[in-house]
C-alpha cells in the first residue's frame, strides 16, 4: 500500500544508501530519490536508479528502514555527501567475538547501547579522530581504531576495531556472507556488565572492615567483553586467556572457546572462574560483585578514618603520662611522642624514632569492644626512612586518654579481636583543652560522609560514639606505674 500511494508522491529529496539492499541489490553509497518518510512503518520510499532494476521486479520504488538511509536534501548535497562517505562505503565489519560491545562515545567506558554477537555483520560508517584507546591486557593499547558503525536493527554508536573483521562487499547478497549468530543470553550480559572484585573484598564490606592496603582496583577479574582476553588479576596470580567466543555450557555457566577458562554465576552476586592449571588440576577462584563502586567504599573508609583522627586531636593534641612521656597529635595525623624509653624495645622499635604518622585503620569487637572506643596504629619513623608499625587500643574518659598495646597475636586481619593475656596499659593526662565530660560538642561529623548501608547509623563499633566510656572507677584499680 505505501509503494502504491508513492506512485504519485512529490519529490522529499535525495538521500544516501548506508546499508545495501538485497532486492534489488543496491550498494550503499548510491544516491537515491525519496519521495515519503513513514513514521508508522519506520521507512522510507525511495525511487531504484534504472541501473539497478531487475526483469523479475518491475517496481520502480523500494522501502528502506529509516537508520539505513541519510536524507541529504537536493541531488547536489546529497552527491556531496555521498563523496564523502564513499572511502567506507562499502565497508562493512563482522565482529570475532560474541559480546563485544558497541559504545555510545568512542571509549570503554562509556555507556554500552548494543551487544554484538558472534558474526553479526555491521555497516562501517566513519573512522573516529580522537577517541580513547582502548587498552589490552598488559596495560597497553591496542591495535586498531574506533569506527561510528551502524547495526542493521539501526542502532548507531562505537565500536573498536581490535576484534573487528573489516570487509568491502560490492555485489551479491549481504545476508549470505553472515555467520549464524548465537541466541541472546540476558545472564550471559549481566555477567559482563558487572565489575567482580576478589571474594574478600565483599566479606570486608560485609563485616564493615574496610582494609585499604589491600582494596584496589587491579585485583579482579575482566571476562574481556572488549578485547577478547578474559583476565584474573589477584595478589598470588594473574592470567591472561585469550578467546573467540563465550558459549553456553548449560544453567548459568560458560565456555571461554579457544581457551582453557570457564564460568558460572553461584549467585547473583558470585562469580565461580575456572581453569586447567599446568599440572592438569582445576582451580577455582570466586569473586564478588560489590554493591557499590570501590571508589566509593574507598571514599567513605577514608572519611571515617578522618572522623577519628580529628576526634582524638580535639581531645588533645597534647597528652602526658608522668612514666610514658608526652605525645602530641596534630591534626594531618602525624604524632611526636617524647621521652617514652620504658616502652623499649618491648612495644616501641629500638630503630623507632621519636614521631611518625597516626592511622586509624583498625576495628575493635569482641572483648576489647567492651573497654576501648577504638584502635589505631602508630607507624614509627625509623633512621632508615621506613615506619614501624605499633597497634593500640585506645578510649578517653573524663580525665584523658589510655591506651593498650596491642600485640600481633590479638589482631584478626585489621580488627583487635582480643586483649593479651598481660595487657600493658599506658594513662595519659589531657592538656585541658578539651572539654572530656562531653567530647563530641566540638566536632561535627556530617552524616553525608557515610553511607548507612556500609557503616552503622550509631557507629558504636567504629570508635566515634561510646556511651561505655571507661569506668572511672577502674582507675583506682590500676597500678601507680601505670600513671
Amino acid at each position: 500500500m505505501t509503494l502504491l500511494l508513492s506512485s504519485c508522491a512529490r519529490l522529499l529529496g535525495y538521500g544516501v544508501l548506508l546499508w545495501s539492499t538485497d532486492d534489488p541489490p543496491v550498494p550503499s553509497g548510491t544516491v537515491l530519490p525519496v519521495y515519503i518518510r513513514s513514521r508508522i512503518d519506520n521507512v522510507w520510499v525511495a525511487g531504484i536508479p534504472r541501473e539497478f532494476r531487475t526483469v523479475e521486479n518491475s517496481n520502480d520504488k523500494i522501502e528502506i528502514p529509516l537508520p539505513q538511509l541519510e536524507l541529504a536534501g537536493n541531488r547536489r548535497r546529497a552527491r556531496t555527501r555521498a563523496e564523502e562517505f564513499a572511502p567506507y562505503a562499502l565497508v562493512y565489519a563482522e565482529t570475532l567475538q560474541d559480546g563485544l560491545p558497541i559504545r555510545e562515545n568512542p571509549d570503554n567506558n562509556a555507556r554500552r547501547v548494543y551487544r554484538l554477537r558472534l558474526g553479526e555483520t555491521i555497516k562501517i560508517l566513519a573512522p573516529v579522530i580522537g577517541g580513547v584507546p582502548a587498552i589490552g591486557a598488559k596495560g597497553e593499547p591496542l591495535p586498531g581504531e574506533w569506527f561510528r558503525v551502524l547495526t542493521e536493527d539501526g542502532t548507531i554508536g562505537y565500536c573498536f576495531s581490535y576484534r573487528l573483521r573489516l570487509f568491502k562487499h560490492e555485489e551479491g547478497s549481504l545476508a549470505t556472507l553472515r555467520h549464524e549468530q548465537q541466541p541472546e543470553d540476558h545472564v550471559l550480559e549481566r555477567v559482563l556488565e558487572r565489575s567482580w572484585s576478589p571474594e574478600h573484598y565483599g566479606t570486608m564490606v560485609s563485616r564493615r572492615r574496610i582494609d585499604l592496603d589491600e582494596l584496589s582496583h587491579r585485583w579482579h577479574f575482566d571476562p574481556g567483553a572488549e578485547t577478547g582476553v578474559a583476565r584474573i588479576r589477584i595478589r598470588d596470580l594473574e592470567l591472561d586467556f585469550p578467546y573467540t567466543m563465550i558459549r553456553s555450557t548449560g544453567s548459568q555457566s560458560w565456555r571461554f572457546e579457544g581457551s582453557l577458562l570457564q564460568m558460572s554465576l553461584r549467585t547473583e552476586n558470585t562469580l565461580a572462574v575456572q581453569f586447567t592449571e599446568s599440572n592438569g588440576l582445576l582451580r577455582t577462584i570466586l569473586f564478588e560483585s560489590l554493591p557499590q563502586r570501590i571508589d566509593d567504599i574507598i571514599i567513605q573508609e577514608t572519611a571515617r578514618r578522618e572522623g577519628l583522627l580529628q576526634n582524638i586531636y580535639q581531645h588533645g593534641p597534647v597528652f602526658t603520662s608522668s612514666n610514658h612521656g608526652t605525645l602530641t597529635v596534630q591534626a594531618n595525623g602525624r604524632f611526636t611522642w617524647t621521652d617514652n624509653a620504658l616502652l623499649v624495645p618491648q612495644v616501641v622499635p629500638a630503630s623507632a624514632l621519636g614521631s611518625g604518622t597516626l592511622d586509624m585503620r583498625l576495628y575493635v569487637a569482641g572483648t576489647p569492644g567492651d573497654l576501648y572506643s577504638g584502635a589505631f596504629t602508630m607507624r614509627f619513623d625509623t633512621v632508615g626512612r621506613t615506619q614501624t608499625p605499633v597497634d593500640f587500643l585506645y578510649s578517653f574518659d573524663a580525665r584523658g586518654l589510655r591506651l593498650e598495646y596491642a600485640p600481633q597475636t590479638s589482631m584478626d586481619g585489621v580488627t583487635v579481636v582480643r586483649r593479651s593475656s598481660n595487657p600493658l596499659i599506658i594513662y595519659f593526662f589531657g592538656s585541658g583543652r578539651h572539654d572530656f565530660q562531653e567530647p563530641f560538642d566540638n566536632y561535627r561529623f556530617d552524616d553525608d560522609l557515610f553511607d548507612d548501608d556500609l557503616f552503622d547509623d550509631d557507629m558504636f563499633d567504629d570508635g566515634l560514639f561510646n556511651d561505655g566510656l571507661f569506668d572511672n572507677d577502674l582507675l583506682d584499680q590500676l597500678p601507680d606505674f601505670l600513671y
